[in-house]
């Protein structure tokens, strides 16, 4: 749609968290000893570890945070705690579907803080499968065009050769998609081809985006923040769909 871009989304949800840095690097880092802890230390012999570390990378997580949580995970008994992944789902102000990603070890803590967040945020906390079916599980790889910009033909084969699903230009960048389990191949394949991979990550697309005004949108957005700053809540996604004007706007 004509002033929308996939990429403006994923850039805003980028900048917005990485406002709030130091508790966006926690999370990374307790996903990337999650995964490290359940399998092998070696991100070569570990997708989900490569997958994590993949996806810290392009928040800018710094190598020896990586390399520290790897450690701690590889230090047999040096935690404790039991991780539980799971999902909540709800709907926000003007009835946009929110959908969370959960790593925590109280799961009580856990739903008093997100049923708080909705509450006070006019939305409403909803029962499994209320929202999930309007999401799609997707691979995203963001590639950044070389000097001169992207040949397209050149991209196209690219992509296709990775075995890519689509991919759209948005100015200095191209955001691949994939299938979720492929993420990772490719990954290595477009890097193998001779381009520069920003970052690459599994994520939840909305099936049926929904337009909502600018003034509904600020008050998702209150919402989406309260939900991110909660220590177990890994990602948030939503079905707005907005212009790359609104996005603008929420970001003034």
């Amino acid at each position: 749609m004509s002033g929308h871009s996939k990429w403006a989304t994923t850039k805003h949800r980028k900048a917005a968290q990485d406002k709030k840095r130091s508790a966006l690097f926690g999370k990374l880092s307790k996903v990337i000893f999650v995964a490290a802890k359940g399998g092998d230390p070696n991100p070569e012999n570990n997708a989900a570890l490569a997958a994590a570390i993949a996806k810290a990378k392009s928040y800018s997580l710094p190598k020896d945070k990586i390399d520290a949580a790897i450690a701690k995970a590889s230090g047999g008994g040096a935690d404790g705690a039991v991780w539980e992944e799971f999902v909540y789902e709800g709907y926000g102000p003007a009835g946009v579907a929110i959908y969370l990603e959960i790593l925590t070890d109280n799961r009580n803590r856990t739903a008093a803080d997100v049923r708080s967040a909705f509450s006070k945020s006019g939305g409403n906390l909803g029962t499994s499968g209320s929202v999930a079916f309007q999401f799609e599980r997707k691979g995203e790889v963001v590639v950044d065009a070389p000097a001169g910009g992207f040949d397209e033909d050149e991209l196209m084969m690219a992509v296709a050769d990775a075995d890519g699903d689509d991919y759209e230009i948005a100015g200095d960048v191209a955001v691949v998609t994939t299938a979720p389990a492929a993420v990772m191949a490719v990954k290595a394949a477009l890097e193998a081809a001779g381009f520069a991979v920003r970052g690459a990550e599994q994520v939840m697309e909305p099936t049926s985006a929904q337009a909502i005004s600018t003034e509904d949108a600020r008050k998702v957005m209150r919402l989406v923040d309260k939900l991110e700053e909660l220590d177990d809540v890994q990602s948030v996604y939503h079905t707005m769909d907005l212009s790359e004007e609104q996005l603008a706007e929420l970001d003034e």
